[in-house]
């Protein structure tokens, strides 16, 4: 299963320590949960085909094995600490489901 999230960020929030935060602490905390098999975030460089902005600046997969023990895994204390840091940058993430047809 695979979890999109897209988001802006918050206003006044620079890209920057986003992004250093996303390196540092989000990408390698997420890819070493046991339920995750792969963790990726992008930063969206425009709409294929045109010359409209995104709607969103971010976008994040989350490949994971199963989505009890990943439930498990975000409540643990460690996540939920990163958790309130991705909150404190991300304005109103959407967090999609999905499954491969």
């Amino acid at each position: 299963m695979r979890i999109l999230v897209l988001f802006n960020l918050k206003p006044g929030v620079d890209p920057s320590a986003y992004e250093t935060w996303a390196r540092t602490t989000d990408v390698p905390g997420v890819r070493a949960l046991g339920s995750v098999t792969d963790f990726r975030v992008h930063r969206v460089t425009g709409l294929l085909g045109s010359d409209a902005p995104s709607p969103y600046a971010y976008a994040e997969t989350i490949d994971i094995a199963e989505l009890d023990s990943f439930l498990a895994d975000v409540g643990s204390e460690s996540v939920q600490k990163m958790a309130a840091e991705f909150q404190a940058f991300a304005d109103n993430p959407l967090f999609l489901l999905t499954e491969d047809l």
